[in-house]
């Protein structure tokens, strides 16, 4: 198990490792020294700003130096300055990375617990009028667009709504550490938006896969030993069923945390989505690299634990 991790962990180290050359190679060395200072430097940039940014960045020394230079930095957790707004990009992305985490975690738990029930549910009783109905729901929403599923949610819970409840506000944002009730107020139609896209796929993926492991012969065999069903569907069968759904885990999550762009757009959430769309309509490039380096982050960490995890729910893989 030891060696397995070390393996996985160095793997996910030379992922980022080279995740962070492209974004290197991407920001800094296509546009050129030039370009890449007034970049930084935003729409306000004079020549003295300028100059102080190539100096600060090296981009008047070797391309190794360069990247050496950048590379430390963010190591040390420094992602770069903000010229345009005078703050450090580590700082933009400490206030909008709370937001963006409390909706994709919530969100994660519904569209998981949700579309791994039903899929075990359908796979159970086949077939039958429960399993049709979760299938047609399945498709519905997956076919639905965030932002439709959206928008109706605001317009049937907050318009309509209204008119009996003022239980759901659409549009901000309030911290856990400022008041838990109104954090909770606030996040619940964006959490049931984001998740009913996506437990759509758990659900057909997780049904998919317990029928599939349920007719294996070693479930017949404990079945004829006389091992009651809840104990083959729940220990054996469900066990062997999860590794897709984790996989699928992993990434959904991964990707989401580095910004659920539409999603917050919508309710008007201050994550890393809306951070990000708000520097790419001011060409605010620090922030932008920054925003690529922690999303790569989100989903090298995302899937170095789906891989613990196979190696947790089938001890075959260590090997």
């Amino acid at each position: 198990m030891t060696r397995f991790l070390i393996r996985r962990i160095a793997q996910s180290v030379l992922v980022l490792i080279c995740s962070s050359i492209a974004v290197f190679l991407l920001f800094f060395v296509g546009p050129g020294p030039d370009q890449v200072a007034r970049a930084f430097a935003g729409r306000l940039g004079n020549a003295q700003r300028l100059a102080q940014i190539k100096h600060e960045l090296h981009l008047d020394q070797p391309l190794y130096v360069q990247y050496g230079h950048w590379i430390w930095n963010a190591l040390q957790g420094n992602l770069g300055y903000d010229y345009y707004k005078g703050e450090p990009v580590v700082s933009a992305i400490a206030a909008a990375a709370p937001a963006t985490i409390s909706l994709v975690i919530g969100a994660a738990i519904i569209w998981i617990a949700y579309g791994v029930w039903s899929g075990i549910f359908s796979a159970i009783h086949p077939r039958s009028v429960a399993d049709r109905s979760f299938t047609a729901a399945a498709l519905f929403f997956y076919s639905m667009p965030t932002f439709v599923l959206g928008l109706s949610l605001i317009w049937v819970f907050a318009y309509q709504g209204s008119k009996f409840t003022t239980f759901f506000p659409f549009h901000g944002y309030v911290s856990i550490t400022q008041n838990p009730g109104k954090w909770f107020e606030y996040l619940i139609l964006p959490w049931f938006t984001l998740a009913l896209v996506t437990a759509a796929t758990y659900t057909r993926l997780t049904r998919s896969s317990m029928l599939e492991v349920l007719g294996e012969d070693y479930i017949r065999t404990a079945r004829s030993k006389g091992m009651s069903d809840r104990r083959v569907n729940l220990r054996h069968a469900l066990r062997a069923a999860l590794t897709p759904v984790v996989t699928q885990a992993g990434l959904d999550i991964g990707t989401a945390l580095g910004g659920v762009i539409i999603t917050e757009q919508i309710f008007g959430i201050p994550g890393l989505g809306w951070t990000a769309v708000q520097a790419i309509t001011f060409q605010d490039l620090p922030v932008i690299m920054g925003i690529v380096m922690v999303a790569a982050t989100f989903v090298v960490t995302a899937n170095l634990i789906v891989d613990i995890l196979y190696a947790v729910l089938d001890p075959r893989v260590r090997y």
